[in-house]
C-alpha cells in the first residue's frame, strides 16, 4: 500500500476513534442511509426495461406463455390482471418467435380459422352458425385493435333469407367493449366501431348496431345511432343553444344581466317516408294520340230488337232503317312524376322553447329587437310550435353578495393559511437549523482544541526524544580518546568549538535516522525562538 494512502487511512481511523458516542451513532446512520441510497440507485439503473410480449391473453394462453418464459429463464411481469405479459425489451422478439413456433397464443374467440375445422358432413345449420361465429370473431379482433380497447365481443342477429319482401327484416348487431383503465372512447371511435360493424354485414345499417361499454353505458343504440339516446341528444342540443344565446346576450345587455333556459323536445322514433307527386306538362304536345271513328247506316231488315231474358235479343216485330256510329280517342300526355324518399332518424327536433330573463336594471333595452335576435340565434320555427319568451325581471343580488363575501372570506382564509404555513415552516426550519449550527460549532471548537492538544503532546514527545538523544552518547563521545597534548582542554575557546561540533554531529545523526521529526523539532525551536 502506498505511503500516502496508508497515512490517509491511518488519519481517518484516528479521527474515528476520537468521535464521541453521539457522533459515532450519527456517522453510522449516515453511512447506512448512503448505502441504502446507493443500493436503490444501482438497482434502478440495472433493472431491465420491460415491454409487452402479448396483450389481451386468455388465462390458458397466459399460463402457457409464463411456463415457456420460466423454462427459458427469462424474467417477466404480469399486468392488466394477467392479460398482459411483460418481458425485458431485448427478449421480446425472441420470445415472440418461440411462442409463435409453439402455437401460442392458441385461444381464440373465433375468426375464419373456425372454417378450417369444418368437415364435409356438416349440416346447413352448423355451417350457418359457424360462419356467423367466424364473422363475430373477426369483428371482435378488429375492434380490439383500436387504441384504448382491451377486449371486445360481437354478437350478430342475422335473419334467415326469405322470398317474401313483407317478411324480410334487417340484421342487427350488438358490440360489447371493455376499455383500458383510465381510457374513454371518443365519439369518433364509437362511430368507427358502428360503421365498421355495419359495413361488414350485408344489409346492415349503422342505426342497427348497439355498442355498450363495460360500465353499462350505451354508446350507440339500435334505431338511434352513435349519438346516444334521446335524452342525451336533447341535453346536447339545449347546451349548444343556451351557450350561443347566452354569449350573444352578454355582449348586448352585459354580462350577468341575462339568463337563458332552453327546453327541447327530441323525438326518439325513426321513420321512412315516401312521397310521389304528379304534375302536368303544360303546353307540351302529347306524346301520341289515336282517334277511332265508326259509322254504319242501312235500310230494311229486321230491327235490332230489345234484350229479353238471358240477354237474348228479341225482335220487336218492327222494321225500319238501321244506323250505328262510334268514336273513341286515346291521348298519351307527358306527366312529371316526382318520387321522394326521406329517412327520418331518431333525435329530430320536434319542438323547443326558449326563455330569456333580462335584468330590469339594465338600461336601453329594445325588447322587440332582443326577442328577434334570440329567435334568430336559437333557430326558432313557429310553424313547428317553437316559443320564445323574453321578459324583464328584477335580479336578486343577495346570492351575488353572499357569493362575493364567501369568495372574499375564502381568499382571506387561504392567505391566512398560507401565512401560517410559512411561519410554521420557518419555525421548524429554525428549530432544526439552530441546534445543527450549535452542534457544528461545538464540534469544530472541540476538534480545534483536540488538535491543539494533540500537537502540543506530539511536540512534547519530540522534544523529550531530542533531549534523550542529546543526553545519550554522541559521535564525539564515541570517538577514540586523543592524547592530552593533542587538544588543549584548558583553552575555553577550543572547548566551545568542540561542543558545537559535537552538537552538529548529533543533529546530523538524528536527521539521518528520522528526517521528519528533526524538521518538526527545528520548526518548533524556530517558532519558540530558542537558540539551536
Amino acid at each position: 500500500m502506498p505511503a500516502a494512502l496508508r497515512s490517509g487511512f491511518g488519519s481517518l481511523l484516528a479521527g474515528v476513534r476520537q468521535f464521541t458516542l453521539a457522533q459515532r451513532t450519527v456517522a453510522i446512520i449516515g453511512l447506512a442511509v448512503l448505502a441504502l441510497g446507493v443500493t436503490a440507485l444501482v438497482s434502478w439503473l440495472t433493472a431491465p426495461s420491460y415491454s409487452p410480449l402479448f396483450t389481451g391473453l386468455q388465462a390458458a394462453d397466459a399460463n402457457a406463455i409464463v411456463e415457456q418464459l420460466r423454462s427459458d429463464g427469462v424474467s417477466y411481469e404480469l399486468a392488466d390482471g394477467g392479460a398482459t405479459v411483460m418481458v425485458p425489451r431485448e427478449a421480446v422478439y425472441d420470445e415472440r418467435l418461440k411462442a409463435a413456433s409453439a402455437g401460442l397464443p392458441s385461444s381464440s374467440d373465433g375468426g375464419y380459422s373456425l372454417l378450417d375445422d369444418m368437415g364435409v358432413t356438416a349440416s346447413e345449420f352448423q355451417q350457418s352458425v359457424t360462419y356467423k361465429r367466424a364473422l363475430e370473431g373477426e369483428l371482435a379482433s378488429t375492434i380490439s385493435a383500436l387504441d384504448g380497447v382491451q377486449t371486445a365481443s360481437v354478437r350478430l342477429a342475422i335473419p334467415e333469407e326469405t322470398v317474401f319482401v313483407d317478411q324480410k327484416t334487417d340484421p342487427t348487431a350488438s358490440v360489447f367493449i371493455e376499455t383500458r383503465n383510465g381510457t374513454t372512447l371518443t365519439s369518433a371511435q364509437v362511430e368507427a366501431v358502428v360503421h365498421l360493424t355495419s359495413a361488414s354485414i350485408e344489409g346492415m345499417k349503422p342505426e342497427d348496431v348497439a355498442v355498450v361499454d363495460s360500465t353499462g353505458k350505451v354508446l350507440s343504440a339500435v334505431g338511434v345511432g352513435a349519438t346516444g339516446g334521446a335524452d342525451e341528444q336533447a341535453s346536447d342540443y339545449e347546451g349548444r343553444i343556451e351557450n350561443a344565446v347566452q354569449a350573444m346576450l352578454d355582449r348586448v345587455v352585459g354580462a350577468g344581466n341575462a339568463t337563458v333556459v332552453v327546453a327541447a323536445d327530441v323525438s326518439s322514433e325513426s321513420a321512412e317516408r315516401v312521397e310521389e307527386s304528379y304534375t302536368g306538362a303544360g303546353d307540351i304536345p302529347a306524346i301520341n294520340e289515336t282517334t277511332t271513328k265508326e259509322t254504319y247506316q242501312g235500310g230494311g231488315g229486321t230491327a235490332a230488337g230489345v234484350l229479353g231474358p238471358d240477354n237474348i235479343a228479341v225482335p220487336d216485330g218492327a222494321a225500319g232503317d238501321g244506323a250505328y256510329e262510334s268514336e273513341s280517342a286515346t291521348k298519351n300526355n307527358a306527366v312529371n312524376k316526382v318520387t321522394e324518399t326521406r329517412t327520418i332518424p331518431a333525435g329530430s327536433l320536434a319542438r323547443q322553447t326558449v326563455s330569456v330573463a333580462v335584468n330590469s336594471d339594465a338600461e336601453n333595452i329594445d325588447m322587440a329587437g332582443l326577442r328577434s335576435l334570440v329567435s334568430s340565434a336559437a333557430g326558432i320555427d313557429t310553424t313547428r310550435g317553437d316559443v320564445v319568451t323574453v321578459e324583464t325581471v328584477p335580479f336578486s343580488t343577495a346570492g351575488a353578495t353572499d357569493a362575493a363575501a364567501a369568495l372574499a372570506a375564502a381568499k382571506d382564509a387561504a392567505a391566512a393559511e398560507q401565512l401560517a404555513s410559512l411561519i410554521r415552516t420557518a419555525v421548524i426550519t429554525l428549530g432544526i437549523a439552530i441546534p445543527v449550527m450549535i452542534a457544528i460549532i461545538l464540534i469544530a471548537r472541540r476538534s480545534r482544541r483536540r488538535d491543539a492538544e494533540v500537537l502540543e503532546f506530539e511536540q512534547a514527545q519530540q522534544t523529550q526524544q531530542l533531549e534523550q538523544t542529546f543526553a545519550g552518547p554522541t559521535a564525539i563521545d564515541m570517538m577514540p580518546t586523543l592524547p592530552i597534548d593533542t587538544v588543549e582542554l584548558s583553552n575555553p575557546a577550543l572547548r566551545g568549538q568542540a561542543d558545537a561540533g559535537r552538537r552538529l554531529a548529533e543533529i546530523e545523526a538524528m536527521a539521518g535516522r528520522d528526517p521528519q521529526k528533526t524538521a518538526e523539532f527545528l520548526r518548533a525551536l524556530m517558532d519558540d525562538r530558542q537558540p539551536v
